[in-house]
């Protein structure tokens, strides 16, 4: 530390405390001292940072996490990922389960190294969800362009592949001196505790500057404390919305993430108990409610339940409460039938409250809720219309109930598979999963029990989300049980983070459901008339050339075991329960794998709705016509919704 004397314009001097470091442990420093505060509650908003090192971070950041180790292992914790994209997919794992209050950094080499993050950005930011991306970039000085991994753009020097980052992150810079980085960093801050803006945010850190000495205020580096905000309703915004909900006879409530983030679960119960009104639930709100709760009528939408869909096709107002209304959730824009129909959107981000000519009520989901609940209080939905919620969401559920026990032979289903699951896991435990047809199983078929206990990643449904996130899931709750469940298909693509998994201690119970291919999409394909083409793991046939062979002999459990991984085998559903009870009673902090095969050709329960994917208009094959004429029919029922 030393004294800096600095002239002001008036040509007096003024005395500053300064810090000599350099850029990589300015960051590492500043990083460590923030705080995020909702409700009077502290927490530290970057709990850690992954990182793979190469010759774009090692000699910077990669040198201060070092540092910082040794001086004090509390400072920024560094923990070693295996692959660049699923450790920014771990770090959106962890944001979640903290409600958007608590991340982790990620830091990369330029070239590959950064690229690989690219896909995870797109995921955090495409879920409303914050992580801070600190990759490597190319020299600024430019002493002896091309540099290894450098591209070379013609149209301008200073092009690298970390603008790659900059459509899907909410924040990008590029620090290209040090004195840009105390606003670059402070930018990046409100940002990632900002719940309407948040995603991924990235500063490109060139590999000269990250190693270069700079004379640091010692301000920079005090605590600092980011108060995310519960913006409340508009007066005027909430008249119109409690005007058109009072006058509702068939209202229905669709939650999504933004209740669970701003945890208005609580706030969420009261009001439909007091109004009587159903909730049904997207992906990422799923727990909104108990599933057992007399006003839950589960999913809804391509992936629902009949019970929350039968509601929404007769539905006069619709108030969507923290959604971003995709087409799963709208079942492509087929699933609100009703003339005149109307929507109440409660969204703290004015883009997601403005869509379907809806009312929008800018505002925090809790303070909303509240507010509605306030003015409404006295009014409530008729009693007929009560006893029909309920009614259909038992009939769902018994629906459910005969998925969980087919005692399909000689592989049992997919949905007996979930039924073990979420037999076997406890209220508080977590179901993990992201890509393929799980997700959509797991949206009609789990009964959720607690508000944290579901995590499907749908906003981007990103193959290798699971193990990846389910580590994160766990570092950020330590005691839940977390149940990773995972495809065959999403496994071979990235898999690697159960190594960090076993080098941390960290018990996940992954449960790996292999049927021998892409069975969500062989599905879809069969329904859109392709037949299954290219989604079975089998050899090329030697007579037709085809890729219709025999099976593959790939055991995935014997390359989780080379891994580290305790793993568990099971042939049959009973075997598979008693393994699974047997992962579930394991004390050691230690990754274990439970596989079983499922057969592919045993579809869930259907959710009487629609999905929008365009099938091939001329072909010369019988079940590409048949299917193109069901989809024009279908495709009558869509509406515009403006």
């Amino acid at each position: 530390m030393k004294t800096l004397a600095r002239g002001t314009e008036a040509g007096r001097t003024r005395t500053e405390r300064a810090l000599r470091l350099t850029v990589g442990q300015a960051v590492v420093r500043f990083l460590a001292a923030q705080r995020s505060e909702r409700d009077g509650v502290e927490h530290r908003l970057i709990e850690g940072c992954f990182g793979i090192f190469g010759h774009g971070n090692v000699a910077g950041v990669g040198q201060a996490l070092l540092e910082a180790e040794l001086a004090d292992l509390r400072m920024l914790h560094y923990y070693q990922a295996r692959n660049e994209q699923a450790m920014v997919h771990a770090a959106v794992g962890f944001a979640r389960m903290r409600n958007r209050l608590s991340t982790l950094a990620c830091t990369s080499s330029i070239g590959p190294g950064a690229t690989n993050m690219v896909t995870g950005a797109a995921l955090a930011t495409i879920n409303r969800l914050p992580v801070l991306l600190l990759p490597g970039d190319t020299f600024a000085t430019r002493p002896a362009d091309p540099v290894l991994q450098q591209l070379e753009h013609p149209g301008g020097y200073d092009v690298s592949v970390n603008d790659c980052f900059r459509p899907v992150s909410r924040f990008f810079d590029r620090v290209d001196r040090p004195e840009q980085l105390p606003a670059a960093l402070l930018g990046a801050m409100r940002v990632l505790t900002d719940p309407a803006e948040t995603g991924a945010v990235t500063i490109a850190l060139p590999q000269d500057v990250q190693a270069e000495a700079f004379d640091w205020p010692e301000e920079l580096f005090r605590a600092r404390t980011w108060h995310v905000p519960r913006p409340a309703p508009d007066p005027a915004a909430l008249l119109r919305a409690v005007e058109i909900i009072g006058s509702a006879r068939r209202p229905l409530i669709v939650s999504g993430g933004g209740t669970i983030y701003s945890e208005a679960t609580d706030a969420l119960r009261a009001f439909v108990e007091s109004t009587g009104i159903p909730v049904a639930e997207t992906q990422a709100g799923k727990g909104s409610l108990p599933y057992d709760h007399p006003q839950s009528v589960g999913a809804i939408g391509a992936t629902g339940t009949t019970a929350a869909n039968a509601l929404a096709r007769d539905a006069d107002v619709v108030i969507g409460i923290g959604t971003r209304w995709t087409d799963f959730t709208t079942a492509s824009r087929t699933a609100f039938a009703a003339p005149g129909v109307r929507f109440v959107n409660v969204n703290v981000a004015a883009f997601d409250a403005a869509k379907h000519s809806g009312v929008a009520v800018v505002a925090d989901a809790r303070s909303a809720i509240e507010a509605l609940a306030a003015r409404l209080e006295g009014r409530a939905a008729e009693p007929e219309y009560r006893a029909e919620a309920t009614r259909l969401a038992r009939e769902w559920d018994a629906v459910v109930g005969r998925a969980y026990a087919l005692g399909h032979r000689p592989l049992p289903a997919q949905s007996e598979v979930i039924g073990v699951v979420n037999e076997v896991s406890e209220q508080r435990d977590v179901v993990v999963c992201a890509a393929g047809s799980m997700p959509g199983d797991l949206h009609k078929l789990w009964r959720t029990r607690d508000s944290k206990g579901y995590h499907v990643e749908y906003g981007y449904s990103c193959m290798g989300y699971e193990i990846a996130g389910g580590l994160g899931v766990k570092m950020a709750s330590r005691d839940r049980d977390v149940f990773v469940m995972v495809g065959d298909g999403s496994y071979l693509m990235m898999a690697q983070e159960l190594v960090t998994a076993v080098q941390e201690h960290v018990k996940l119970i992954v449960v790996l459901v292999d049927n021998h291919g892409f069975a969500s999409i062989g599905g879809l394909s069969e329904s859109i008339g392709s037949q299954r083409f290219g989604t079975s793991y089998r050899y090329r046939h030697p007579a037709t050339g085809r890729l219709d062979g025999d099976l593959l002999p790939v055991d995935l459990a014997a390359n989780a075991e080379s891994l580290g991984v305790r793993v568990l085998r099971a042939r049959t559903i009973e075997e598979f329960r008693a393994a699974l009870a047997e992962a579930k009673a394991q004390e050691e902090a230690r990754p274990v794998l439970v596989h079983i095969e499922t057969d592919p050709l045993v579809p869930a329960p259907s959710s009487e709705s629609w999905w929008d994917v365009p099938v091939a208009e001329v072909s010369e094959l019988d079940s590409t016509r048949e299917a193109r004429r069901s989809y024009v029919k279908d495709k009558t029922k869509q509406r515009p919704l403006v």
